[in-house]
């Protein structure tokens, strides 16, 4: 059985979808998270990657997709959060943020990158652009 994607998972389980958002900038931070619940989105925050690693432990399985700074403080930087978020959400859409577009290490696939600063509803869209492209991929494979 193929997994939900965002905009059917709403009246399926009666959850709202969910993201796990890792960001060091507190005030960015809250700001992601006060428009995600404006558009329905539930958050999960972490300010590290090494909290975000946590998260992934205890909550995995209902993150819907993963919204990650790439440079963070700490030992675990973006890439590494998105290659352990892959692991446990496979199909599941990851958006990369940075202020800088030098890349120096290659994406998890199916992901994309935005330059900040950005808009969160380009970000909400383009997360459930993904989301239904890749379950139209799934049922076309089935």
């Amino acid at each position: 059985m193929p997994a939900p994607h965002l905009p059917s998972r709403m009246p399926q389980s009666g959850t709202k979808p969910c993201v796990l958002i890792v960001e060091d900038s507190y005030m960015l931070l809250e700001l992601l998270v006060t428009l995600c619940e404006q558009h329905g989105v539930e958050t999960l925050t972490a300010s590290s990657g090494e909290a975000a690693l946590t998260l992934l432990r205890e909550h995995g399985p209902r993150i819907d997709w993963l919204l990650t700074d790439i440079r963070l403080p700490g030992l675990v930087d973006g890439w590494g959060v998105a290659e352990a978020y892959r692991q446990i959400q496979p199909h599941r859409p990851v958006i990369y943020s940075s202020t800088t577009a030098n890349l120096n290490h290659p994406a998890v696939p199916g992901s994309i990158f935005v330059t900040k600063p950005f808009v969160i509803a380009d970000i909400l869209r383009l997360a459930r652009m993904m989301a239904n492209e890749i379950e139209a991929s799934r049922q076309l494979c089935a």
